[in-house]
C-alpha cells in the first residue's frame, strides 16, 4: 500500500528550483515562492533559485549546469510548459535529458483532470533525468505547482514513501557510467 512508512528515517534532498517568464520578478514570482515554500515545509533544502526568460537555450544551459552541481539532486522549473510560441521549457527540458520520465507527465495530468477538467491537456509537464540529477518541467501558475507538489513530487522524494521512490534510487541513477570490471 503506497504512504509513508515512519519507521524510515527522513533524507532531505537539496533541490533547485527555475523560474521561466519573460513577465515576472523574484519579487513577484508566486509560483516559484509557491515550490519554495513546500519544499522547505517538507523538510528537503532549497539549493537554488533562478529566473529566466523564455530563452530555450539560457533554461538548457542553466539546467546542465545545474544537473552537474553535486549540491543539487533535483531541478524543478515552473512556467513556459504551455503551447505558445514562447513556452520552450520542455525544449530546454529535454534538450538535457539523458531519460524521460514519461509516466510524470501522465500522473500530472491525471491530477490536473481533477482541478481544471480537460484544460489539463493544455500543460506540456515533463520529467527526466541527466547527469544523475531529477528534473521536472511545471506549469507556471501556483495552483499547478501546489498540485505537482502535493500530488506527486512531495511523496516521489520523501524516502519514507513507499512502495517506493526516487530518492532511494538517487544514488543509482549514473551506474552506467560506472567502470565494469
Amino acid at each position: 500500500m503506497a504512504g509513508i512508512d515512519k519507521r524510515r528515517e527522513f533524507i532531505p534532498v537539496r533541490i533547485a528550483v527555475l523560474t521561466v517568464s519573460d513577465s515576472r520578478t523574484i519579487a513577484d514570482d508566486k509560483s516559484g515562492r509557491t515550490l519554495v515554500e513546500r519544499i522547505e515545509k517538507a523538510g528537503h533544502v532549497v539549493a537554488a533559485r533562478e529566473l529566466l526568460p523564455d530563452e530555450r537555450p539560457r533554461i538548457a544551459e542553466r539546467l546542465r549546469s545545474w544537473s552537474t552541481d553535486p549540491e543539487i539532486d533535483v531541478i524543478i522549473s515552473t512556467g513556459g510548459t504551455g503551447l505558445t510560441g514562447r513556452d520552450v521549457s520542455v525544449e530546454a527540458h529535454r534538450d538535457v535529458y539523458e531519460k524521460e520520465i514519461e509516466a510524470f507527465a501522465t500522473v500530472f495530468t491525471m491530477v490536473s483532470m481533477k482541478k481544471v477538467g480537460t484544460s489539463a491537456v493544455q500543460s506540456r509537464a515533463t520529467g527526466g533525468v541527466a547527469n544523475g540529477t531529477y528534473l521536472f518541467a511545471l506549469p507556471g501558475s501556483p495552483g499547478a505547482c501546489k498540485d505537482a507538489w502535493d500530488e506527486i513530487l512531495e511523496g516521489q522524494l520523501d524516502y519514507r514513501h513507499m512502495p517506493c521512490n526516487f530518492v532511494e534510487i538517487l544514488p543509482r541513477l549514473e551506474e552506467h557510467k560506472q567502470r565494469r570490471k
